[in-house]
This record gives structure tokens, sequence and C-alpha cells, in this order.
């Protein structure tokens, strides 16, 4: 008997991405992001707020492709909790080699694309074209995105102070962390923190 096939691992079309959606199947979470173009936010595909008609809806590859579209983190489901399993996971290994480079810094501070390129044996103009082709966005735009999600989970989930946020999850400056949170969410830092309760909650 063959093990049943992970969603990942085969081509999502817009009806699979739907439906999934619509059962709130948990299989899917970290594949696909859904944006909502009436609200402006994205969401996981395991969010509990009531889903939205399927006219007003566009699926994205990754969080950093639904900001870059001009979409808001959902403060409900929280997308920067999702798990990081992409369609194309275990397969473009150089992708997956620069993902993890970039979750240890190497796109913060002095850090550039074309460094982490050479790390991964190839040009830059290649590593982005690997980025666009997989996650619908830059490796710049993956790093700002992985830096807010870093950020989101310590503000939700410690009492640090908001300067060790920022230092921790990569931002150059406490001032270039409060207007890229302002940025995303709507809101500065301290009022994230303010509802944290809902934050913690889970999807």
């Amino acid at each position: 008997m063959h093990a049943p096939t992970h969603p990942a691992a085969q081509p999502l079309d817009f009806e699979t991405m739907n439906q999934a959606r619509l059962a709130r199947d948990a299989a899917f979470d970290g594949i696909f992001f859904i944006a909502v173009r009436t609200t402006g936010i994205y969401c996981r595909p395991v969010c509990r707020v009531r889903p939205p008609l399927t006219r007003n809806i566009s699926f994205f590859p990754s969080a950093a492709a639904a900001e870059k579209a001009g979409y808001r983190p959902c403060l409900r489901c929280r997308p920067e909790s999702a798990p990081f399993c992409p369609a194309w996971n275990g397969t473009r290994t150089t992708v997956e080699r620069a993902l993890k480079l970039i979750d240890g810094g190497a796109l913060d501070g002095d850090g550039s694309v074309e460094a982490l390129a050479t790390r991964c044996g190839v040009g830059a103009r290649h590593l982005s074209r690997l980025f666009r082709e997989h996650l619908g966005a830059s490796p710049i735009e993956m790093a700002q995105t992985r830096r807010v999600q870093r950020a989101m989970q310590m503000i939700a989930g410690s009492d640090l102070p908001m300067t060790e946020i920022a230092h921790r999850a990569g931002f150059a400056s406490l001032r270039r962390f409060n207007e890229v949170i302002a940025a995303r969410y709507g809101r500065p830092p301290s009022a994230l923190r303010k509802v944290r309760p809902h934050l913690t909650a889970t999807a």
C-alpha cells in the first residue's frame, strides 16, 4: 500500500485551494495563503473567521508574496505562526538552502543577495529568479517577512522590551522595526502587545 501523497507534493489549482480553505483543512496550512480583496487582509487556510466569498479571494504561495501585493496579515490566524511548508519544499534545494541562511540572518544588517547567492553556489540573478518562481517574492522581501514573523512571535510569546525584540528579529534599528510592523499590521508593536491574549489564542 502506498502512503498518501502530501498536498505539498501536488500541483494546486484554484478549486483545490478553495475547497481546502472552505474545509479549513490543516494539511494545507503553510502551503498557501488566502488574500481577501474586500478587507486587504491575508489568512491561513485554517483561519476561524467566516470564510469570505470565493469571488473576493486570491491565493498566494507565501506570506511575502501576499504582503508584496499589499495585503496585511490577519491578527486572528497569525500567518507568521503557520508551518513553513511551500508546495515545492524538498524539491528546490538551492531555494531551501537560501531560506535557511535567511532565517539565520544572512540578509540582516549588511548582508546582500550577492553574498547569499555565492554561499548557495549560484548567481544573484538566478537566485532571485528562483525565488520569484517558487515563492512569488524576492530574497529581500522574504527576509523582511521572516523578520516580521520572528518579531510577532516574540511580541505574542514574551515580555521582552521592543528594543530587544527588534534586535533579535534582525531589524537594523528600533525605528525601522516600528515602521515595518505598523505598515504590516496597521498599528504599532506596543498596540499589538495590548491585544496579546487574542494573538496567543489558537487559530
